[in-house]
């Protein structure tokens, strides 16, 4: 190669290249908003680890919990809490203008909280349902998970205990007797929360993402439909309709409309409960005996007794358990007890109404008789059948207690005086009155 080509060869080697038309900026990183707001329930739990998990697989920056709760359940802050310590990706709390109670776990289990001007976090000490102060095992547990999330990340354990637990006194802080709040100032100033920030844009600025694109994670149907079947007025009615199912099975003897409609409303009422993880396989098989119990009541043994009253025990014993969750507390008992409750009202009425209405109501007219008639003036119920009493015959159904019976050569509807005959028995009519024909069993017939 020429010795001229070659130095200018090299000369534009060592030019730097300019950049092509082609070349585009960065994108802007993702932060995911997730709402907290109003009643800390067992629908918000699934929603926000579902949020943190698309905010991980979408290559978020960082995601922030919007919070402003009055509290609520023990069991899903603690659901909360989890999801968010096991989060691949940092997770910031804003106090957007409270955390009290739940809301006060869900925020310190963040890698950093920050607060608005004038907003307040802690007094979250468990309470029953009269706003009364909880046993003492249930504020030692409460204690100990405010304690293990404080030492994880970092913060001084004894101001997280004394949220909780309004015997601890911190010189400077909260006096003993005192269940600890914390401003936006104290908490800055204690190292619970990095700074005072005003909004959105002001807490980007803080945590080095002030130019991220913010992503507002949303519920879904499922979730929706979900928080929408265990809201506390619903789930009354769902287990009214299930009772009323019930009721109406044991009273007609067969299965028919009532069966289908108690096993759809206690199906999504279970279903719901065992979706957010406050049903287990434990209450769903005592659910199950319950309603083998009932079987048993309805389709073998005649009229309601034992296996009728031990299926209704399981049952509703099945419902309190499924509304109370793994780690409940006095507020979660009465609250399960409050809507069981309602529900036996609702059912009541219901009952009531329904009997009351439906003899009147013209669209049933073909169904009731409006007025008597007196045996005095004539009106009989049907012909007197003197003839087949002290008749034997064949029972063509099981008796429970009333059924069919081959007397002689006629077909002919029956009833016992209680007790149980099973098909192909040989059966005796010992009264006959009307269209009643009362009979008893004699044994049974040799093949």
């Amino acid at each position: 190669m020429p010795r001229r080509a070659f130095l200018t060869l090299a000369l534009l080697t060592a030019l730097p290249s300019a950049p092509t038309a082609q070349t585009s900026a960065a994108p802007a990183p993702a932060v995911y908003r997730i709402s907290i707001s109003g009643t800390v329930e067992n629908g918000l739990a699934p929603y926000v680890a579902r949020s943190l998990r698309e905010a991980e697989a979408a290559g978020a920056a960082a995601a922030y919990l919007d919070i402003d709760t009055p509290g609520g359940r023990v069991d899903a802050a603690e659901r909360i809490s989890d999801a968010i310590r096991r989060a691949t990706i940092p997770v910031y709390a804003f106090v957007n203008p409270r955390a009290f109670s739940a809301g006060a776990l869900i925020a310190i289990s963040a890698n950093a909280v920050y607060m608005r001007p004038g907003a307040v976090m802690g007094a979250a000490t468990p309470v029953d349902g009269q706003g009364t102060r909880a046993p003492e095992k249930i504020v030692s547990a409460m204690r100990a998970e405010f304690r293990a999330v404080a030492e994880e990340r970092g913060l001084d354990p004894r101001i997280a205990e004394a949220m909780v637990d309004e015997s601890i006194e911190i010189p400077g802080l909260v006096k003993a007797g005192q269940l600890l709040t914390l401003s936006t100032g104290e908490a800055v100033r204690v190292g619970y929360a990095k700074s005072a920030v005003q909004n959105e844009a002001a807490l980007l600025q803080a945590i080095g993402l002030p130019d991220a694109r913010v992503v507002r994670a949303e519920p879904n149907w499922a979730e929706q439909v979900v928080r929408f079947l265990t809201n506390p007025l619903v789930s009354p009615l769902l287990l009214s309709l299930g009772v009323l199912g019930l009721v109406f099975e044991i009273k007609t003897g067969a299965f028919g409309v009532g069966g289908a409609l108690s096993l759809a409303s206690l199906g999504l009422f279970f279903g719901s409960s065992f979706l957010l993880g406050l049903a287990g396989w434990e209450e769903l098989l005592l659910l199950g005996l319950g309603m083998v119990a009932l079987a048993v009541e309805v389709l073998i043994l005649p009229g309601f007794g034992v296996a009728g009253v031990l299926g209704l025990v399981a049952v509703g014993s099945a419902m309190v358990l499924a509304m109370m969750g793994a780690a409940p507390t006095t507020s979660d008992l009465v609250q399960a007890f409050a809507v069981l409750g309602a529900s036996l009202v609702i059912t009541a009425a219901v009952a009531y109404a329904w009997l009351r209405h439906v003899p009147n109501s013209g669209r049933f007219s073909g169904l009731f008789l409006r007025g008597g008639a007196a045996q005095s003036e004539g009106y009989v119920s049907a012909t007197a059948r003197g003839d087949l009493v002290g008749l034997d015959g064949i029972a063509l159904t099981d008796l429970r207690p009333a059924g069919t019976a081959r007397i002689g050569t006629e077909r002919v509807d029956v009833v016992t005086e209680g007790e149980y005959v099973q098909q192909g028995s040989q059966v005796r009519v010992i009264r006959s009155e009307g269209y009643r024909h009362v009979v008893q069993g004699v044994g049974a017939l040799s093949p």
